[in-house]
């Protein structure tokens, strides 16, 4: 008999956030694993119509519940949703900020076995009060899984021992093993919002150093221009204006069409004043599959998507002569680094990665079985 798994997430493609993508891969691969997945989510374009044209083939049921113009209405409407198909379900996996809440305020209304997703960012709000409901509520959990060792640093000040480590993981359409690349150029790539946490800024304030090494480097700026004037202000006042190009968001297809031009993915991201924080980079893995060395960020998620010195470096995100160096020592070493990249990407796979996710929830059923 199939276990039936309830999955309440803040967001859901086609929208665009790593927290959606999460939710939509674990779903797809517990219902192909022989759960039986009922997930919940927002409906956010202004007709719905991308929503259900994406819902269309999907192989588990998706409840949307449409965003109101007042935020309160939407919220109660997937409450009383979740209240209603939660008795129907025997485990409830809850990612997201909003269904941190929602899971906690469930388990005083129904014996379900219920599992928190942390990703980072919901467990750093910069409002004391929420970031306190969070901490209680986490509380409630049976089990909660964080997507890095760093994310699960977070939350240590709970004293808490039910958390574990499942990584992140990816999935990329292409056949990475007839993607060599010859004699390597600095065209350097961010994939991400262009916003102050992935850290595109510091990347731009590097450059002026940069440019005298390697004059005809380029900097490839790829996804949603959130505060793309911001940076290229920034970038006019520096003089490094000409060396960088905003692709702004772009296919899949086109994704990986760039990624394959350029010869190494940088992400020096940063913590933000409201607590926004980098808890993995999914993206630097999906750079590694294609064979594209990763230099990052330490200090944030990013330290478990790189292996130091194999798949790329780890660096001080605002310390040009850092990046200087790490580029440097990839350049030089370019075949090493590809196929660390390769190799070490294998590890991120949704196929492996979802066999973490299988071990925990089979352990939970098995735990539910011996309890009754």
């Amino acid at each position: 008999m199939m276990t039936k798994i309830l999955i309440l997430t803040s967001e859901f493609p086609p929208q665009p956030g790593g927290i959606g993508n999460h939710a939509y891969n674990l779903a797809k691969g517990l219902q192909a694993n022989g759960f039986k997945v009922q997930l919940v989510c927002d409906t956010r374009s202004e007709m719905g119509e991308e929503e259900r044209k994406f819902d269309r083939d999907l192989t588990f049921e998706v409840i949307r519940i449409p965003r109101k113009r007042i935020i309160l209405f939407s919220y109660l409407k997937r409450i009383i949703t979740a209240f209603s198909l939660v008795s129907k379900n025997e485990i409830v996996l809850c990612t997201g900020k909003f269904s941190l809440w929602l899971g906690a305020l469930l388990s005083f209304f129904f014996r379900r076995k219920l599992i928190a997703i942390i990703h980072g960012s919901e467990v750093q709000l910069p409002n004391s009060i929420l970031r306190k409901l969070t901490d209680y509520s986490l509380k409630r959990f049976h089990n909660i899984i964080a997507v890095s060792n760093y994310t699960k640093t977070l939350v240590k000040h709970l004293e808490l021992k039910n958390v574990e480590v499942v990584p992140n993981g990816f999935e990329l359409k292409v056949n990475a093993d007839t993607q060599d690349k010859n004699e390597p150029v600095p065209v350097l790539i961010t994939v991400g919002n262009v916003t102050q946490r992935k850290g595109q800024q510091n990347v731009i304030n590097a450059l002026p150093l940069l440019l005298k090494k390697y004059p005809d480097l380029k900097y490839h700026i790829v996804g949603i221009p959130t505060e793309m004037e911001k940076l290229e202000k920034l970038a006019l006042n520096l003089g490094v204006e000409e060396a960088i190009v905003f692709f702004g968001k772009v296919s899949e297809n086109r994704k990986i069409e760039l990624l394959l031009e350029a010869d190494i993915f940088v992400m020096l991201s940063e913590t933000t004043q409201t607590g926004d924080v980098e808890g993995f980079g999914i993206a630097i893995l999906e750079a590694n599959a294609l064979g594209v060395p990763a230099i990052g960020a330490i200090g944030c998620g990013i330290e478990d998507a790189i292996k130091d010195g194999a798949s790329g470096k780890l660096i001080n995100n605002k310390d040009p002569e850092q990046l200087a160096e790490a580029l440097k020592k990839i350049l030089n070493d370019y075949e090493t680094y590809f196929n660390g990249a390769k190799t070490w990407s294998h590890d991120f796979t949704w196929e492996k990665v979802i066999k973490s996710y299988l071990k925990v929830l089979r352990r939970e059923v098995i735990e539910e079985e011996d309890e009754s």
